[in-house]
């Protein structure tokens, strides 16, 4: 094997700032997103999938067909629609959610 291979890519290191991440949630890494996959204590390093599909909270008033860009408001928690900064382009919608719906299924950083 090469002598500069790290590792697959599927899980990276994560250091949380000053507010503790619990396991399942996003966060916003530079211009992508990772998934908790376990709880990340204030100021220390944990591991976030950057990879595969999940069940993320979404705005409720936001209608997402299958497909569609998502955008992680970091401020809010959730995904959204909409572009504008300094939301950050998280992936694709899996699967359709319509108005009034909490959740939508996304196919993180593709």
């Amino acid at each position: 094997m090469a002598r500069n291979y790290v590792q697959e890519g599927d899980v990276l290191d994560y250091t949380a700032g000053g507010v503790a991440v619990l396991s399942g949630a996003m966060v916003a890494m530079g211009k992508r997103v990772g998934i908790a996959l376990g709880d990340i204590p204030a100021l220390t390093t944990g591991s976030v999938a950057v990879t595969g599909v999940w069940t993320v909270n979404k705005l409720a008033t936001d209608v997402v067909a299958q497909g569609d860009v998502l955008y992680w408001d970091a401020d809010d928690f959730r995904l959204t629609t909409t572009a504008t900064a300094p939301n950050v382009v998280a992936g694709y919608a899996t699967a359709p959610a319509g108005a009034g719906a909490a959740t939508v299924r996304i196919k993180i950083n593709a």
